[in-house]
Order: structure tokens, then C-alpha cells, then sequence
């Protein structure tokens, strides 16, 4: 278990997982209740920084899964992402439509990346 690093571990779930050269993140989520693009700027800011603890970066990032409450939303978080994605290193990515946590939310993100070698 020692090769598996776990990063603002809680009780149910951990912000991010480290293995084998591998960073998972959790779901990450912006500010309740703020515009679409306010919460994809929170949550790319959160992504950010776990990466950065993780000893990667958005130019690792092999995956990504956006969730958003509403595809009526898709233009508006694209404005965003598209600002901050490596345009060099795009990852793999889907995104859909799914009911979140709360009406509150409107984006979830989750990214897989490489750590830095």
C-alpha cells in the first residue's frame, strides 16, 4: 500500500490518488449557485493546484470527463476550458449530462494526468 500516495484523504474519498506514475483526481466542483463560467474557473484553479501537489500539470493530463448539469451549458464551459487547456497536450475527454450533487452545481470535472518525469 505504500506505493499508492492518497492526497486530502477524508472519510469517504480522497481529492486526488497517486500510483505507478499516475494522478487521479476526484470530481472537482466550483462554487455553488455561480455562473457556468465561474465554476469551470474555480474548478480548473482546483485542478491546478492538486496537479501541481501531485507533481503533474495540465500538460500531462491524459483524460478528462466533464459532467454538466445541462448541455445548454456546453459553449459556455468550453469558453473556459478552451482558454486553459494546453492546446500542445489536449487530453482524451468526454462530456456529458448527468444530474450533480446539488441543483447548485453546474460542472464537474474529473481529469487523469501523468506525473512529471
Amino acid at each position: 500500500m505504500s506505493d499508492i500516495k492518497r492526497l486530502n484523504a477524508g472519510p469517504r474519498m480522497s481529492q486526488a490518488v497517486i500510483h505507478g506514475g499516475l494522478v487521479w483526481l476526484a470530481g472537482q466542483v466550483g462554487n455553488p449557485g455561480e455562473s457556468v463560467k465561474d465554476q469551470t474557473k474555480v474548478i480548473l484553479e482546483k485542478i491546478d493546484n492538486l496537479l501541481a501537489e501531485a507533481g503533474s500539470d495540465k500538460s500531462r493530463l491524459l483524460q478528462a470527463t466533464i459532467w454538466l448539469a445541462s448541455m445548454d451549458d456546453f459553449a459556455e464551459m468550453n469558453s473556459v476550458w478552451d482558454a486553459w487547456v494546453d492546446p500542445a497536450n489536449p487530453p482524451a475527454r468526454a462530456c456529458g449530462e448527468s444530474r450533480l450533487a446539488t441543483p447548485d452545481y453546474t460542472v464537474e470535472i474529473i481529469v487523469v494526468a501523468a506525473q512529471s518525469a
